[in-house]
């Protein structure tokens, strides 16, 4: 899988095993081992997280091959183009150019010797017009009937064809006659002389992985698949897990585009979700995200401090998680509420404990709180955990056990996002949920969310969403980790990678990651009952105090609404706000 690309560019084609496939290595989850292709020149980062044979399933094996067809370069294109690279066959809402000369290469301009002799054509009519627009166009000429006969005589394309070789053909000409005559230049040379050097300026600018990404998202919401197909492979030969940020996600990326071109994302997310990533390296991926990119942290940390005042006269305290995730959160909530001077009597905390969540398989809920448990007992804090075994979308009140007496809060701390609303299903178990928890009477609800819109726009604009969300967090990775960081890798391609798969792969009940902007969820909260509790100025003046102190001064804090939203320069990551 291209996923696993070196910085260096590697020739091994895509069906090579040993790009893809690993080693069994006695290393520890999360350490690198290298790999190294036929020619011993090229080096591969991988992990043990992935097997083998998962990629050859999900990969190899997808629909997606009978589209890439192999070349001799090693790159695959089905697109077959002498002379020219296949993103010149970029879909557009127009008719496209030919990209190549219609006559080959027997028509070929050369200095003080003229025209080359013309190949076999048939019809020398066709060439004689051909050079007559080129000779008005050279000499500024005009002359409307001449324009109309030709039209009639070989349509609307075959003009477009014309005004093409004129493009190609131009420039050679252009330097002939200025090489033949010393005399000045008309205005029309000038111009003309002008208008060729911007176009060959225009051609001649590589394009950077997000155009080319941009333009295979194109022709892909266009049904182009054998132009798609060729960008796929163009890009997986540009992209490296290893280089800079826009590499970085464009290497993730260009897998949800295959994904959806062999119309396989459902397989590749469930392989990156369940069956590659032993969760227990998914776990300390997911803890080293929320450390060092500090927009996640800051989003627990606007909660903990938000529940923390709402329950600071209460003597019982029962909090709901609907995903507790590996409970970092309540470590530092625990340590908040020992440290009072006015401990509470008892503190409780429930956790839904779904099969579908990535902590079932490693002992499920029990064991992280049975870890709780032992901090709270260390810090003198009486705490009870309880976990409740259920599907969310099935838990009822008398699952949740709340008892008379306790100050009851709710914690939604990026969870709801995967919970499908009414674009999937009449059901609509995310509002579902909401009204559920309304009708327990809580007295605060915490709601920590991705500030990005990935749940009902249409693919194209959900694509370009989700490049331009992902790229703030990649690029805010690359202040706090070395590009080579083995621990940057796993959390990018544990983290990270999945959800971009999934968004850019998947349709229907199989897209999972549905985030939704600050006010469709403010519009949701309010319409299950809730009223906006606004984040205190302490809360925010103390995440700016972190900020500050220990992290980027590109990360930013602003307040809106009565959310705090946590970001990358200009671009909103995370969103926290309190409900009541």
């Amino acid at each position: 899988m291209s996923l696993v690309r070196s910085a260096e560019l590697a020739p091994t084609p895509y069906k090579s095993a040993k790009l893809y496939s690993l080693k069994e290595t006695d290393v520890r989850p999360g350490l690198s081992s290298q790999i190294f292709d036929a020619d011993k020149h090229r080096n591969m980062h991988m992990t043990d997280t992935y097997s083998s044979e998962s990629y050859e399933k999900y990969f190899h094996e997808s629909p997606s091959e009978e589209l890439i067809e192999p070349c001799s370069s090693g790159i695959y294109s089905p697109i077959h183009i002498d002379g020219a690279s296949s993103y010149q066959f970029r879909s557009s809402s127009g008719a496209s150019l030919v990209a190549n000369n219609t006559f080959g290469t027997s028509f070929v301009p050369e200095l003080g010797s003229g025209f080359s002799e013309i190949g076999n054509l048939d019809d020398q009519g066709l060439m004689r017009s051909r050079l007559k627009a080129l000779e008005r166009r050279l000499l500024g000429q005009s002359d409307g009937e001449e324009e109309e006969e030709e039209e009639d005589m070989f349509g609307t394309s075959q003009n477009m064809e014309i005004e093409q070789d004129i493009s190609e053909w131009a420039d050679s000409i252009q330097n002939m006659l200025l090489q033949d005559s010393p005399k000045e230049t008309s205005s029309s040379d000038s111009s003309l002389s002008s208008s060729i050097s911007s176009n060959k300026e225009m051609s001649a600018i590589p394009q950077t992985p997000r155009q080319m990404l941009l333009d295979c998202a194109v022709a892909l919401s266009e049904g182009n698949q054998e132009a798609a197909s060729s960008m796929i492979n163009d890009l997986r030969q540009k992209v490296s897990i290893q280089g800079e940020p826009s590499q970085r996600i464009a290497a993730y990326m260009v897998e949800g585009l295959a994904a959806r071109l062999a119309e396989s994302g459902k397989c590749i997310y469930k392989a990156l979700k369940c069956k590659e990533a032993p969760s227990s390296d998914r776990l300390a991926a997911m803890q080293i995200l929320f450390e060092v990119c500090p927009c996640f942290k800051f989003g627990f940390v606007a909660a903990n401090n938000a529940i923390t005042e709402a329950v600071k006269d209460a003597r019982k305290v029962h909090i709901i998680d609907f995903d507790i995730n590996q409970g970092s959160q309540y470590i530092n909530l625990i340590q908040i509420l020992a440290s009072r001077s006015r401990k509470p009597v008892h503190v409780r905390l429930t956790g839904v404990d779904d099969p579908e969540s990535v902590q079932r398989s490693v002992g499920g809920l029990q064991i992280i709180g049975q870890r709780l448990e032992k901090l709270a007992e260390a810090l003198g804090l009486p705490f009870e955990f309880q976990a409740v075994p259920s599907r969310t979308s099935l838990v009822t009140p008398s699952m949740l056990n709340c008892r008379p007496g306790e100050a009851l809060v709710v914690n939604f701390a990026f969870q709801l996002h995967h919970m499908p609303d009414e674009s999937v299903s009449t059901v609509n178990e995310r509002d579902q949920l909401l009204r559920l928890v309304k009708s327990l009477n809580p007295k605060l609800v915490t709601v920590v969310e991705q500030d990005v819109n990935t749940n009902t726009t249409p693919f194209l604009p959900r694509f370009v969403e989700a490049y331009n969300y992902y790229s703030a967090v990649f690029e805010s990775l690359d202040v706090t980790l070395p590009r080579d960081s083995q621990d940057r890798m796993n959390v990018e391609r544990q983290c990270l990678a999945r959800d971009i798969v999934n968004i850019v792969a998947c349709e229907g009940e199989d897209r999972i990651e549905r985030y939704e902007v600050a006010g469709k969820w403010r519009a949701r909260m309010t319409m299950a009952g809730f009223t906006s509790t606004p984040m205190s100025k302490n809360v925010s003046d103390e995440i700016r105090k972190m900020n500050k102190m220990h992290y980027y001064d590109k990360y930013n804090v602003k307040e809106e609404k009565g959310a705090l939203h946590f970001g990358w320069e200009d671009k909103n990551l995370i969103v926290a706000s309190a409900w009541r």
